[in-house]
């Protein structure tokens, strides 16, 4: 059996909007103070170095991949950062698959195989994601950035149309 690959994304922890206007604001604020601090002061060199730190941390986060989703041999395979394990979603199972907000929150963490209350969610950024319900009542949420065309390639694989 080939392997063919029909979707593939990846994820990046740093690159959601509302949290890296976070960092950026948080910087901003270290820069500021900065500035109307006295010119030998300890602290107001410690505010300098606290805002150029963390806006290293935002550009290296940008480049950080939070996990890969890809559609591939009638399965979802979710592959996260370094030591998670992979995960494999079989369509075969699944009964029903729909696009639906993630979340009614404004600010949504990212996760990686997050098992609460008969879900199971995958999230980095976007606000809606892909709802797949398998035989026994397990619901997996995969946040997408693309979630129409996840839902659709997951529709294709499904009934076997390419």
């Amino acid at each position: 059996m080939s392997e063919q690959v029909i979707f593939t994304e990846k994820q990046y922890l740093g690159r959601e909007f509302i949290p890296l206007c976070i960092r950026l604001v948080l910087s901003i604020f270290c820069f500021a103070v900065y500035a109307f601090t006295n010119a030998g002061d300890k602290n107001g060199d410690l505010l300098a170095v606290v805002g150029f730190a963390i806006l290293i941390i935002s550009i290296i986060m940008g480049f950080l991949p939070h996990f890969r989703t890809r559609i591939e041999n009638k399965s979802v395979v979710l592959n996260g950062l370094w030591t998670t394990r992979l995960v494999k979603i079989d369509l075969n199972s699944i009964i029903k698959a729909e696009v639906a907000p993630y979340s009614r929150y404004l600010f949504n963490n990212p996760v990686y195989n997050l098992h609460t209350k008969g879900t199971i969610r995958f999230f980095a950024a976007g606000r809606d994601a892909v709802h797949l319900t398998d035989r026994d009542g397990l619901v997996y949420i995969v946040g997408s950035q693309h979630p129409y065309e996840l839902l659709r390639a997951i529709k294709a694989e499904m009934s076997g149309k390419l």
